[in-house]
């Protein structure tokens, strides 16, 4: 006999029922590599600017696998795969996602914007939008720049950037690891297009 919780007693001892059972990896209708290569892209590249960590790196391909993200563009001192420390995170994210080293992030800023691309910093700086409340403009392709652990973007990239989107934060340390930042802006923004699909 089940009880109001969904736990089934047989002989004084509680089972979990399946509700809601966990799905097993073989259920999950991963994608192989070439089948992620030949899907629509989310039209969202990432720019990492001279990121140290390793396994910051590695979790940013992660989930820019996860989002079916364009494109990722390493730069400045930002680390290239194949690194034992990004693929330790990265999990073969590497492989799927398309990705790029320039080394210097502010070109590829100006020639992002001559292709059109509308450029944002994820930043804390005067006249930046909320997260929340930055609405995605229908029809364009989207590049958005995480900086440095300690010193964030470079602020002559910033001034370059069309605009700058801030991840409100409403406790003490206002910091975030640049991992966190990523998957926080990259849901927020794929939700966005989504929506906007469906109208």
């Amino acid at each position: 006999m089940y009880d109001k919780k969904g736990f089934l007693e047989i002989s004084n001892r509680y089972f979990c029922s399946m509700t809601n059972r966990k799905l097993k990896n073989a259920e999950l209708e991963r994608k192989s590599v070439s089948e992620f290569k030949e899907a629509e892209k989310t039209p969202i590249i990432v720019i990492l600017d001279n990121i140290r960590s390793l396994n910051n790196i590695g979790s940013v391909f992660r989930t820019a696998d996860a989002f079916l993200i364009k494109k990722i563009y390493l730069c400045g001192i930002t680390a290239r795969p194949p690194h034992k420390d990004i693929q330790k995170t990265a999990l073969g994210a590497t492989d799927t996602v398309d990705w790029e080293y320039i080394e210097d992030t502010l070109e590829l800023v100006e020639n992002l914007k001559k292709e059109g691309v509308k450029v944002f910093s994820i930043e804390q700086a005067e006249n930046s939008v909320m997260l929340n409340d930055f609405q995605v403009e229908k029809g364009n392709t989207l590049a958005v720049i995480f900086g440095n652990e300690v010193k964030g973007v470079h602020q002559n990239v910033v001034s370059a950037s069309h605009g700058v989107i801030e991840i409100p934060q409403l406790g003490s340390k206002h910091s975030l690891n640049i991992a966190v930042s990523t998957g926080v802006v990259l849901w927020d923004l794929f939700s966005k297009l989504k929506a906007q699909k469906k109208t």
